[in-house]
């Protein structure tokens, strides 16, 4: 029996749409623009993170990265939108994005590797992997360093102190995870901010300040100082999503005049003491 032809060119037909279709699947999936991530990441931080003029894919891109208060502020008088104020990093953040097998658990992580070139001396990488009715968020143990000017973007009180200065982040087998409802941090993250400065004081700088946040069941945050005339002191901990901080900040002997102004802003007067109370 011959196959008739017609039949045989309908069939070699549908394997050519099916070639064509797979192949604009494949295309459409690697050269997603890299705006469909910084949507996505800009819309889960409530607009605090912003990441304009995305450039590139969604595997493999860069943008530029800034902090902003809020959404846009609607003043009641005149019903016009204006913006919060907003800082931006003083470099772009590239990223790699990219699924990755992990053998030792036995699953496809999808890990970025994130670097911008003021602050990153090498990449930042990040591995999500998900979990049985969860996700894990690992991130690799680095060292970075950060204008601390970039915080004023955040709005209050960081946009009152008007920082100088800068951060130094340093992470140890840090890792967040989320699952059946339970939201847990593992290992440490280490925040120095060193020869910190602020337009409240004429002493410059004001010192150098250490936190550190310790996970665990309860996560531990500790406040100390490093060295400078404003001392900083104080511990906390965060324990189902609500935060309990306690401190106080006092001037060295001979600052005590040109802090005077600092200490009334940064909490609660207690004769010498400023009381720094979260939670």
């Amino acid at each position: 029996m011959h196959r008739h032809p017609s039949s045989s060119s309908n069939t070699s037909t549908r394997w050519a749409w099916m070639g064509a279709g797979l192949g604009l699947a494949l295309a459409f999936i690697t050269q997603a623009p890299a705006y469909w991530l910084t949507r996505a990441i800009e819309q889960a931080s409530g607009e605090r993170v912003l990441l304009p003029d995305a450039q590139g894919t969604v595997w493999n891109g860069s943008a530029e990265w800034v902090l902003n208060e809020g959404p846009l502020n609607i003043a009641a008088a005149d019903n016009l939108a204006r913006p919060a104020s907003t800082t931006s990093l003083p470099t772009r953040v590239t990223w790699q994005l990219g699924p990755r097998l992990d053998f030792a658990n036995g699953r496809i992580t999808l890990s970025a590797s994130i670097a911008s070139a003021c602050c990153t001396p090498q990449p930042v990488r990040v591995d999500v992997s998900p979990l049985w009715r969860g996700l894990r968020v690992q991130a690799s143990d680095h060292t970075s360093n950060w204008p601390a000017s970039w915080l004023v973007g955040l709005g209050a009180p960081w946009n009152t102190i008007q920082p100088e200065g800068r951060m130094q982040l340093q992470t140890t087998q840090l890792q967040w995870t989320h699952q059946a409802g339970k939201e847990q941090l593992q290992g440490l993250a280490e925040l120095q901010m060193q020869q910190l400065s602020t337009r409240l004081s004429t002493l410059r700088p004001l010192g150098t300040y250490r936190a550190r946040v310790q996970g665990g069941d309860a996560m531990a945050i500790a406040l100390d100082t490093v060295e400078g005339s404003l001392q900083l002191t104080g511990s906390g901990q965060l324990l189902n999503g609500r935060l309990r901080f306690n401190g106080e900040a006092t001037a060295a002997p001979d600052a005590e005049a040109a802090l005077s102004n600092l200490l009334n802003i940064l909490g609660q007067r207690q004769g010498a003491k400023s009381i720094l109370k979260m939670g």
